[in-house]
């Protein structure tokens, strides 16, 4: 009987101690938006694409943003550089992985496309906060 008890307990605690370490994938993976910085590296590795971590770092200040937009199913991937007003290092980067500079872009921005159809790269300057924002849009 002590032993079938103490096989209870060990289970529990295995179990107990599995779900609290998978838990916070679950709950990134049913996430609607996160805002994290490199040095949150769970967030880091689990939503930065590998576009936006070999993006060059135009500022020593920057962060990410991952949102999950359902109307027309997107998922938008960016990164954020503060006191920044030269975004030449990243469209050399985006010609250097490929990506061809599109003649419109649907927002205020400039857009990139690359081999992928569903993948839309922006390139933003935001006079108000003085920041150049670089977004990855997948359209499913």
């Amino acid at each position: 009987m002590r032993k079938s008890v103490k096989a209870i307990i060990v289970a529990g605690v295995v179990i107990t101690a599995a779900f609290v370490w998978v838990w916070p994938y679950i709950a990134m993976n049913f996430a609607g938006s996160a805002h994290y910085t490199e040095q949150d590296k769970r967030e880091y590795e689990f939503y930065t694409p590998d576009l936006l971590k070999a993006m060059p770092r135009i500022s020593p200040r920057y962060d990410f943003d991952f949102a999950n937009i359902t109307g027309p199913s997107s998922h938008v991937y960016a990164i954020r550089y503060y006191d920044a007003n030269d975004s030449s290092k990243v469209d050399a980067y985006l010609e250097t992985a490929g990506y061809k500079k599109q003649k419109e872009c649907f927002i205020e921005a400039t857009c990139w496309t690359g081999d992928d159809p569903q993948e839309t790269v922006t390139v933003s300057m935001l006079e108000s906060s003085k920041s150049i924002l670089v977004s990855v849009v997948y359209n499913f």
